[in-house]
């Protein structure tokens, strides 16, 4: 059974890395809808960073079909991969990938540089698309005399939330996230988690969330077992 308003959708997918002798990850169907926010978890090495490099094409299956917007990652050359996870795709990554010598508010520009589509979403010249990377670091409540400072200077809840900016900016249809609060302290974490959600909800954005801290799934609309997925696809 599939949903008219699925996002992302795969069906039947198999990975295999390079040299191991069996699937490193199965799933027989999964979607996530427009705007919806799913929380996947499971304990470590059961693939969930695998299932988001499939989601974000930066992975392509083996086997089945991983389809964003309708259009299977597989069917695409790797430029066009990387074109459309640029339009398409906000990622927030576990270590962040802020590049130290920049400034926030360039650390937050650095899609626009890259992607047509996502300036586009932001009208107006590019004054606009500064006021509106000011806007997304008040939204996740960092302070307008941080925006000047180098990336390397802030702390690591700060640099969580340059990252989630940057991820927003240009309001992409899906957010991932790959294990974004493990660096974070309980009250930092509560912190975060509520500004990200709040954030892609004002942006209309999904959200592909993953996670061995099932304490964070009150955060979700729904919640997958990762192991729990793939042992369906073992019983098929």
């Amino acid at each position: 059974m599939t949903s008219a308003d699925a996002l992302l959708r795969f069906h039947a997918v198999r990975y295999r890395w390079r040299g191991d002798a069996a699937d490193s990850l199965r799933v027989p169907s999964f979607e996530v809808r427009r705007g919806e926010r799913v929380f996947v978890c499971g304990p470590s090495g059961c693939g969930k960073s695998t299932l988001l490099g499939l989601a974000a094409g930066v992975l392509v299956a083996g086997a089945g079909s991983v389809a964003l917007d309708g259009v299977d990652w597989r069917s695409l050359s790797a430029a066009a991969r990387d074109r459309r996870r640029g339009e398409q795709v906000g990622y927030l990554f576990q270590q962040f990938n802020l590049l130290p010598y920049l400034s926030v508010l360039d650390n937050v520009l650095l899609p626009m540089r890259l992607s047509r589509v996502r300036r586009a979403r932001v009208a107006g010249d590019a004054h606009a698309l500064v006021r509106e990377a000011q806007r997304w670091l008040r939204v996740l409540g960092l302070d307008e005399t941080l925006d000047r400072r180098s990336a390397q200077a802030l702390s690591v809840g700060q640099q969580q939330r340059v990252a989630a900016a940057r991820a927003l900016l240009g309001q992409p249809p899906l957010v991932i996230a790959d294990e974004p609060t493990s660096a974070l302290d309980e009250s930092a974490r509560d912190v975060f988690m509520q500004a990200l959600i709040d954030a892609c909800t004002a942006a209309g954005s999904a959200v592909l969330f993953v996670s061995h801290d099932t304490r964070l799934a009150r955060y979700f609309d729904r919640v997958i077992d990762l192991p729990a997925l793939q042992a369906l696809a073992e019983a098929a």
